[in-house]
Order: C-alpha cells, then structure tokens, then sequence
C-alpha cells in the first residue's frame, strides 16, 4: 500500500493561495483540492476562511471571469454560461452579476458570427438536416432558442 504525504495546514494554505492566484477559483475547486490534500474537514473551514479574507477565493470575481472567457473564448451562451456556474455551486445572485459583464451588443454579433461560421462550414445536402445540425450546435453551445431559431429559419428557407 502506498503512503499518503502529509503535509501542515501552512503548507497547504501557501499552495491553494498559487492555486488562486494563478487562476480565479471557485469554493468547489478548493475543496476539492483540500480533499486532495488529505485535510480533515475541521480545517477546511479555517482555510477556506483565510483564503476569502486575503482576497485570494472570491465567487463573485470567479464568476465574472468565468462568464467573460467562456463567451470570449469558447463563445457560450448564457445558458450554457448559466448551467456551468450552477454545477459549481455558484449562487443566483453571483450568477446574474457575472452574465452582466457580456455586453448586449457583443452577444448578438458573436451570435451572428458564430451561427453563420458553422453554416458555411456544413456540407450537409439535406435542407432539413442542415437545420437541425445548426441548431444542435447553437443549442449545445448555449444559446437561447429563440435566437437559434430564428436564425435557422433566416439561414436556411
């Protein structure tokens, strides 16, 4: 049987502080690290709490970059936007603050874009089918079905 390393709470609190700087994180990550570590959930609490008062865990920060890269980057929708921040347990209100840092101006043209890239890039024949592999795609990228829609009946008559 292999021996576990153990390691003192500073040690622990010094790399979870490189952990965070080195990257926004969420509270789920940092307990899942903690447990990593092999610390008892007594001393969870206490360095979780250091961690929020030096500013190193922050939800509200984490979310806010959280929704501005994956729109930026992996161009998200709200919806998918929305559904990832739930499954790491990140509150309502924490929530609706990070989707305020899209701009309305830049989610419909990265829309736009989005959609007719993969337009072009299907080779599909069959009108219908076409529209479904659209839509699936707008769909699964997170993107409200209205605006999906819409857009599929524009693309493809």
């Amino acid at each position: 049987m292999k021996s576990q390393k153990t390691y003192t709470v500073e040690e622990v609190k010094r790399a979870l502080e490189r952990y965070c700087v080195y990257q926004d994180r969420c509270h789920q990550e940092i307990i899942k690290k903690l447990y990593d570590y092999n610390m008892t959930p007594a001393v969870h609490d206490t360095i979780i709490v250091h961690l929020i008062e030096h500013d190193f865990l922050n939800e509200e920060r984490f979310s806010k970059s959280f929704a501005r890269g994956k729109f930026n980057i992996k161009k998200w929708g709200k919806l998918r936007i929305t559904r990832e921040l739930k499954l790491r347990n990140i509150s309502a209100y924490n929530i609706k603050t990070a989707l305020k840092e899209i701009n309305e101006e830049d989610y419909y043209i990265t829309f736009d874009n989005l959609a007719q890239r993969k337009f072009d890039s299907l080779t599909e024949t069959n009108k219908y089918k076409k529209r479904k592999k659209l839509a699936d795609y707008l769909l699964y990228r997170g993107w409200e079905s209205d605006l999906v829609y819409k857009k599929v009946t524009e693309l493809i008559n």
